[in-house]
């Protein structure tokens, strides 16, 4: 690449953020163009500022490095830098160039800027690793505590507690908490496998439910069922749903 690779540094610790960039300090190829210590700040840097490259971590305070990336509508290359090994595979999941283990050596950091500027030099990959990022796995086990929404240039966090059901839109799943509705680009696969499964059930294709803000159960004229919630709202309950309710209940 003849011109500057533009990068971005995101870690909430100062000396963090200096030893990456003595280590880009060497490289003529590379313009640091902003550094961000947490993920809010760094949500507006790259959308305004384009770069091709940000060194992120991940347990930062507000939001996490994963919950920043979920808000980015045209995510750059990644390389992940953390104190904490057990991230490593959701890393790779998103498509990130390198996950680096701190305390990171000079030659380790190098060898992860060297693959960063070989993606970058093949354009064709480009819309391939943006896709991979905006749509992290479904398959995950950890559970859940909150969940981060865009709206506009609001950012809202909502923890799972205020959720009363999930539904499903399209493309989207609408949350239904006690802040409001808020759509999210998610599936509900993911939301299934996300959500404290002794507190949310999927009780239809098309709905998850809070445990907590069922007001009672019954049963219609056709012999299906239905949830009412402490709103009023009424949720329909698919026979496979009607089992999970009793063996949880």
């Amino acid at each position: 690449m003849n011109k500057k690779i533009k990068v971005i540094i995101i870690d909430d610790e100062v000396l963090a953020r200096q030893i990456i960039k003595n280590y880009l300090s060497k490289h003529s190829e590379i313009e640091i163009i902003a550094e961000c210590s947490d993920g809010f700040d760094a949500v507006k840097k790259i959308n305004q500022l384009k770069p091709d490259l940000i060194f992120l971590d991940i347990q930062m305070p507000k939001i996490t490095g994963f919950e920043m990336l979920e808000l980015i509508e045209n995510p750059p290359q990644i390389i992940f830098t953390t104190a904490y090994d057990q991230f490593a595979i959701r890393a790779f999941e998103v498509n990130a160039v390198d996950y680096l283990l701190k305390p990171f050596s000079e030659d380790r950091f190098n060898f992860s800027l060297e693959k960063a500027i070989v993606r970058l030099n093949d354009p064709s990959n480009q819309e391939k690793e943006i896709k991979n990022i905006l749509n992290i796995t479904d398959e995950k086990t950890e559970i859940l505590e909150r969940v981060i929404i865009k709206d506009g240039s609001k950012i809202n966090v909502i923890p799972v507690d205020e959720i009363l059901y999930i539904e499903a839109q399209d493309d989207y799943v609408l949350i239904n908490s006690e802040k409001g509705k808020f759509l999210k680009q998610k599936t509900m696969k993911y939301f299934e496998n996300h959500l404290n499964e002794n507190q949310f059930v999927r009780v239809h294709r098309s709905f998850i439910v809070n445990l907590n803000f069922i007001e009672h159960l019954f049963q219609t004229e056709t012999e299906s069922h239905r949830l009412v919630l402490k709103n009023g709202k009424e949720i329909p309950v698919s026979k496979n749903g009607l089992q999970k309710l009793k063996n949880i209940l």
